[in-house]
């Protein structure tokens, strides 16, 4: 479902449990990515047992249902008969399983619990209140042989999370600092629960900055030759093309071009591996009408024209508005921008999209008095300004590679041919 999902949650179950089904009906509702996704069955069968609940989160390559699957499916029955060759009948079971990542806490840091083992339960606890297992680690257990136990966590939560930036230290070193009781006040107000889509950004965010070393690189752009061309044609573009020409498609173009010029760039990190990305997806940030955000993506973005880019783009963001975009419409970016502009923004810090390895913010389009030279010397003249700022995973991407990008993108946009046709 995307090398960046983790998790899926179930919306619902269309199928009961001894319920039969023929094959590509859909037995499931799972929401990852932002995105719902309809789960086919992959052949004619009974479901036997759901493993899973509605909303109960479930990472991937887990088990969520038990199947039986056969040729022949009678649904008066909770068991499936299939006919073996000789024609004697006998039962056939299948699990329906990929295969499972397994993945288990870091335990390389000082902790207070002699016991490291966390419940699912508990990890489900942590990632709903953001809660590291370093930090996990840190909080006092009441459980059989040193377990911590659901109470414990929700009693350190109550408490303010008084560990939440401590430091590991050594136990027995009698200078090691005492992390003091701190009681932080929640204040009172108006209580608004996370709907799904808020918490699966909130846990994106917070993963990625966790993740990767964050710097950020800025420059500004002259943009008035790209203003007075778009201006100029924006009403022959669209009666030509049938496509609205805004900005956007204008940027993909440029940056789609920098990126080519520095592949590293457009890469990923896998451990010790730098993964440089074959195909140039840029992603573009996008606000839905109830806030919160999501990244539909343009596939391929150095390979298209600007009539295309920009029925892409009219696409994509009529999709994000109806809230129809698919699974494949916010998958395999490889670089993503963020127009950030839109909402009156000078500038931004945006934080990268992972596993990507930088991300650009786009501001607003301002104009403002400028010295410029031209063939009389230097003048004053009012030129459309505009600031980007490109953050990137230090891990990988050093200040001359990120500068030099970021400076790329902005002489495409300040060298842009008024000439072009359309």
């Amino acid at each position: 479902m995307g090398e960046s999902i983790t998790e899926g949650t179930i919306i619902n179950w269309l199928i009961s449990e001894g319920d039969s089904f023929e094959e590509g009906d859909i037995i499931l509702e799972v929401a990852t990515d932002k995105v719902d996704n309809e789960v086919p069955a992959p052949a004619a069968g009974t479901l036997i047992k759901t493993i899973f609940q509605a909303k109960d989160v479930v990472p991937v390559g887990e088990v969520m249902a038990i199947l039986e699957v056969s040729e022949e499916v009678k649904p008066s029955n909770n068991k499936t008969v299939v006919k073996s060759d000789s024609g004697d009948s006998q039962e056939k079971k299948t699990t329906v399983k990929r295969p499972k990542k397994v993945e288990q806490a870091s335990t390389s840091f000082s902790t207070s619990n002699t016991n490291t083992f966390f419940s699912p339960l508990i990890i489900k606890i942590a990632k709903e209140h953001h809660i590291s297992f370093e930090e996990l680690a840190r909080i006092p257990a009441t459980g059989n042989e040193g377990r911590l136990r659901k109470s414990d966590v929700f009693q350190y939560i109550d408490e303010g999370r008084p560990y939440k930036f401590a430091q590991p230290v050594a136990e027995k070193d009698p200078t090691a600092y005492r992390i003091p009781q701190l009681n932080f006040d929640k204040g009172k107000g108006k209580v608004i629960e996370m709907d799904r889509m808020r918490q699966m950004i909130a846990d994106h965010m917070v993963y990625s900055k966790h993740t990767s070393p964050h710097v950020t690189a800025y420059v500004e752009a002259d943009m008035t030759n790209m203003v007075n061309w778009r201006n100029a044609n924006k009403a022959a573009f669209q009666e030509k093309h049938g496509e609205r020409l805004t900005f956007t498609p204008l940027f993909v173009e440029a940056v789609a071009k920098a990126v080519k010029d520095f592949p590293n760039i457009n890469a990923s990190v896998d451990g010790n591996n730098i993964i440089v990305k074959e195909d140039i997806n840029i992603g573009m940030a996008t606000a839905l009408p109830n806030g919160n955000l999501i990244v539909p993506v343009v596939k391929n973005a150095d390979t298209k024209d600007l009539k295309t880019i920009a029925a892409n783009v009219n696409e994509l963001a009529g999709k994000a508005r109806e809230n129809k975009l698919a699974g494949d419409d916010i998958k395999g970016s490889t670089f993503t921008i963020s127009n950030v502009g839109t909402f009156g923004s000078v500038m931004g810090t945006p934080i990268i999209n992972q596993p990507e390895v930088a991300i650009l913010a786009l501001g607003i389009i301002k104009k403002r008095p400028e010295v410029i030279e031209t063939e009389n010397g230097d003048e004053i003249a009012i030129r459309s300004m505009m600031y980007l700022s490109l953050s990137f995973d230090h891990r990988v991407v050093d200040g001359f590679l990120g500068g030099s990008f970021v400076r790329r993108v902005a002489d495409y946009f300040e060298q842009f041919d008024t000439n072009r046709t359309i």
